[in-house]
Parts: C-alpha cells; sequence; structure tokens
C-alpha cells in the first residue's frame, strides 16, 4: 500500500467534507427560506485492504465517502401572514402544485399562494394548487320506502383532486329548501278562526288570497314571518299563520292548527283541475293563492308530541279551496314535511314531487324517522293515526275534537331539544327561525380551516366551503428528489403520493395567515461547521505529513 495510499485517503477526507461544507452552506443559505427543510450529511468508511501481520490478516482503512445526504423534515416555526391564501402545514404532508395544463405534480411546503389574474390559486412560479371540490347539499323528495340518516358536518369532496380555481368571484343565488321555525305558543290564547264542520282548518277557510290582506288579524292568535328566496335570488316573504282548536276533553292535549303561506302574489303555482285545465294558483288568481301548507300542532303537557302537514294535490287545480284537494304532504328524505311555491312560474314544479320544483321543507323541531308506506300509494308514506283510517285528505280529517288520536301523525315522530312548544310565558313569541337560501354575493375575502377547506365570505353574509386542500404524505419521505424552487418530486424510492385531506389519518393541519419558516438551526449548522472544518483541517495535515515523508524519501537518493 506504501504512502500514496495515505495521501488518497487524506483527498477522500478532503472531498467528502468540501461535500459536507457545501451542505451546511446551503442549509445557511436558506436560513429564511419559506418552508425549506435542511439537509444532514453522513459518511461511511470505504472498503478496507487486507494486510499481513503477525496475527494473521488484518484490514487498513482506504478512506471516507458520503453515506448519504438526507433532508430533515422536522417541524418549522410558523410566521404570521395578513395574507388569508397563506398557508402552514403542521405535522406532515406536502401540499400539491401542477403547471398549468400538465399532468406533471410538484410537492412543497412552502404556502405563500396568490390568485393570478384568471382565478388560479398558484405559487409563485405559476403552479396551481391542487384541491377538491366541495359538494352542496340539497332537499329531495321521498318517493319510495326509506329511513332517514343522519348527515354529518365534514365536508364532502367531489371526484379527484384538481386545480383550485376561483372562477366566478360571485356567489350564485341559492334558493331556500329548508325552512327551521321555533315558537312558544300561549296555551292561553283563545281560538280566533272557528268553523263546525272543519275546526282544524279554519284560518283556511277563512283565508283569502284575492284580497289585499288575505287573512284579518283578529282571525289568528299569532304569526311569523321570514324572507326566503327563489332560485334567482329574489327575497319572499314566508308567513306562517297559528291558531289555537278549542278541543272538548281531549285528555290534556292542545292543538294548533298552522298554515305556510306565501304572498299571493308571488305564488306562480299552476295545477290541473278533474277537467284536465291548467288553473293559476296564486297572484290573486284564487281564494287559497299564497297557501303552501296547512296542517296541525299537537302539544302533550306543553310539548309537542305530534303534527300534520298537508299540501294540494297536482289535480287540485278545479276548486282549491275545497279540503278534499289537500294530500297528505310528501316528506324530505330529512324526515321534515315539504311544499313548495313555484315563485319563478316553472313548468313541472307546482307540487314538492314534481320534477322540476324546488321543495321547501318545514321544520318545527319534529321530523319523521320512519318513512316507510303503508301499502296506500306514495301519499301514505311516512304517515300514520292512532285512531280510525288515516284521513288522507285534508277534508277526512272531520270535526271529532275529543281525541287527537285521530289527526295523522308521523309514524315514528324524533322532537328536538329546540322545538315549537305551548308553555305560559305570557304570549306567544318566536324563539329561533333560520331558512337556507340567500340571494347574489360578490366575494370578499377567504379564509382556510384547519382542515384545508378554502371558505369565500360574500357579500350576502354566506360563508361557502369552496375547496378542500389536498395533502399527499409518502411512505418514504426521504425518497423525495428536491427540484429548486422548494419544490419535490417522487421517485421509486420515495413511493406514491398517498393523498388526503387535511386533518385526516396520517396528515398534518393547515393553518390559514401563516407560512413555515424554514427548519435550518443556525446553532446546529455553526456547530457542524467548525466540526467540518477541523476534520478538513485534520486531512490537509495527513497530506502534508504524508508529502513530508515522500520528500525524506525522495532525499534518500541524495
Amino acid at each position: 500500500m506504501g504512502l500514496g495510499a495515505s495521501l488518497y485517503s487524506g483527498i477522500s477526507g478532503l472531498t467528502v467534507h468540501s461535500e459536507r461544507m457545501t451542505v451546511i452552506g446551503n442549509n445557511l443559505a436558506n436560513v429564511n427560506t419559506t418552508g425549506f427543510k435542511g439537509a444532514m450529511m453522513q459518511f461511511e468508511d470505504l472498503a478496507s485492504a487486507d494486510f499481513a501481520t503477525v496475527n494473521g490478516v488484518g484490514q487498513v482503512g482506504r478512506g471516507v465517502r458520503v453515506s448519504t445526504v438526507y433532508s430533515d423534515w422536522g417541524q418549522g416555526a410558523f410566521e404570521s401572514s395578513t395574507a388569508a391564501t397563506d398557508m402552514a402545514i403542521s405535522g406532515d404532508g406536502l401540499f400539491v402544485v401542477s403547471p398549468p395544463g400538465e399532468d406533471m405534480k410538484y410537492y412543497t411546503r412552502a404556502g405563500n399562494f396568490r390568485f393570478d389574474q384568471d382565478g388560479y390559486l398558484v405559487d409563485p412560479h405559476g403552479y396551481v394548487l391542487q384541491g377538491w371540490e366541495i359538494q352542496r347539499d340539497s332537499t329531495t323528495v321521498t318517493t319510495t320506502t326509506s329511513s332517514t340518516t343522519q348527515s354529518t358536518s365534514s365536508a364532502r369532496i367531489i371526484g379527484t383532486p384538481t386545480d383550485i380555481r376561483m372562477e366566478n368571484f360571485q356567489s350564485e343565488p341559492k334558493a331556500t329548501t329548508n325552512v327551521s321555525i321555533v315558537t312558544n305558543l300561549d296555551p292561553t290564547a283563545t281560538d280566533s278562526s272557528t268553523s263546525g264542520t272543519d275546526p282544524y282548518f279554519a284560518m283556511f277557510n277563512n283565508w283569502d288570497g284575492t284580497q289585499e290582506t288575505p287573512l284579518a288579524g283578529t282571525l289568528y292568535a299569532y304569526s311569523t314571518t321570514l324572507k326566503v328566496y327563489d332560485d334567482i335570488g329574489t327575497a319572499h316573504n314566508l308567513t306562517v299563520y297559528f291558531d289555537p282548536v278549542e278541543m272538548s276533553n281531549a285528555g290534556g292535549d292542545t292543538v294548533w292548527e298552522f298554515m305556510v303561506t306565501c304572498e299571493p302574489n308571488a305564488d306562480r303555482r299552476v295545477l290541473s283541475g278533474a277537467d284536465g285545465l291548467m288553473t293559476p294558483i296564486g297572484q290573486g288568481g284564487t281564494s287559497a293563492a299564497g297557501v303552501l301548507m296547512i296542517g296541525t300542532l299537537t302539544f302533550t303537557t306543553g310539548q309537542l308530541s305530534g303534527m300534520s302537514a298537508y299540501t294540494l294535490k297536482s289535480n287540485g287545480g278545479a276548486n282549491i279551496k275545497d279540503l278534499n284537494n289537500w294530500d297528505l304532504a310528501d316528506f324530505s328524505t330529512s324526515g321534515y314535511p315539504v311544499c313548495t311555491a313555484n315563485f319563478l312560474g316553472k313548468s313541472n314544479a307546482s307540487t314538492a314531487e314534481s320534477v322540476n320544483a324546488t321543495p321547501l321543507q318545514i321544520d318545527f323541531g319534529i321530523s319523521n324517522k320512519d318513512l316507510s308506506s303503508n301499502t296506500g300509494g306514495p301519499v301514505t308514506i311516512g304517515w300514520g293515526g292512532g285512531l280510525g283510517t288515516l284521513p288522507t285528505t285534508a277534508a277526512d280529517v272531520g270535526n271529532n275534537i275529543s281525541n287527537t288520536g285521530y289527526l295523522a301523525n308521523f309514524k315514528d315522530p324524533a322532537v328536538s331539544a329546540l322545538a315549537t312548544q305551548s308553555y305560559d310565558t305570557g304570549g306567544s313569541s318566536t324563539l329561533y327561525q333560520s331558512q337556507n337560501g340567500y340571494s347574489a354575493g360578490i366575494l370578499q375575502n377567504i379564509s382556510v380551516s384547519r382542515e384545508g377547506v378554502i371558505s369565500g365570505h360574500y357579500s350576502n353574509g354566506q360563508v361557502l366551503e369552496l375547496y378542500a386542500v389536498t395533502l399527499a404524505t409518502f411512505t418514504n419521505q426521504h425518497g423525495l428528489r428536491r427540484e429548486g424552487g422548494n419544490l419535490f418530486t417522487e421517485t421509486l424510492e420515495s413511493g406514491p403520493a398517498l393523498t388526503g385531506q387535511a386533518g385526516s389519518t396520517g396528515k398534518g393541519t393547515i393553518d390559514g395567515n401563516a407560512l413555515e419558516q424554514s427548519n435550518v438551526d443556525m446553532a446546529t449548522e455553526f456547530v457542524r461547521m467548525i466540526t467540518t472544518q477541523r476534520g478538513f483541517q485534520a486531512n490537509t495535515k495527513v497530506i502534508t505529513t504524508v508529502d513530508s515523508m515522500l520528500g525524506e524519501v525522495i532525499a534518500m537518493k541524495r
């Protein structure tokens, strides 16, 4: 081996320590780089050569070489930002970005994103952040035997990750599909609308949609009004009237009739009569204009215990005020009775089950968990009655005021904690009311949740979930290839990307209005720099010493 081998061992030491200093220098150069992950170089010895000794064969090392250069995936500190589109990942995962129009995917921890002129959410290179679109809920009508199910509040993503883009910085209007009204109805109130033949629908009999005031204030005990919206975002007043029904020996139960109405001129339903001719219901055309649903609420010791609801038949246009033309209401898949107003006068949209209708579910705090049929056709889905024959039309209810069991009721009623009630609190009042429609709005700002859901805040007061940011993890993240610009690409060593939502299993969470700083620790790098410098100096000493020894060998010739 001789002195030459020693010389080359020293050279290998200089080489690796030089490369290690390059890594340290790069770490320190990126000490303020957003989302930068430092690197660590590790060494290993070269293969040793066999050497004869008195005890047999020994081994002499041949020097050193670079073993690995690992990325340090430790968490970086967070820096607050005033930009809502800045994001920082807390935990595992990388953002996924893609050049516009290409299938290539890059991965990064740098969350400094901005919207470009085309509405794409891009990084500084113009690469588009990837995410899932979020599904919007809608109300549907139950037409077959089924049971209600509970929905979750988590965002439901659609399809595969795609470019996050705000194609329209406006919020489209949404038609109201759900109305929730919780009232306290005064049990001491007197029956204002009375009828000997139809005591449960006396208010309906007194309603006249052709008049400027369809129902006089003396003909009901209480009313509450809220605004609802049609498909183009126009607001309409929805008013619910309540009036107690004077019962006789009903075993402590009390009954209130209710009537859900809109402005008669806004009601644009058109229904056919028995003769097949189409009859405009609303716009002051009939005395029933504006009446969307009629029914009863039953209370037991002040608590809501039952409900019946009736809406117009699809062929109920011949005589609108005839109670025979009012069938038991359909249910939404959530278990609430539904009606419709057809504010825009669309064709085939004047009953809740019509193809083009926008069903409006009415929630007084009671829902139906059993939407099975009584084998009597769709009209009986979800409805039951404790006594006698099920009153499938309002006319079948009759005038029996001694037992609430003859009234139609939900087959399996479920009363929520916040439900309409009837307690003596000094008068009737509205405790809570809401609806889920809104007019068009302009995007004012956005926010990002811990789950990576990007929500738009609009001038109409709505906060809409738009996209869920995609996070990617890898089986071997040390196998990722650095491409510069804070970007990584997957390799055979890293394995394929495992994508998912922030906060899901194996994925970190996302902080909005924040950026992850470089995870390079200067104190650690300085210590490594010192040890690297000393290692380099030691190897130069090996070379100079070997050189001196070689000089002595050459001097032997003189």
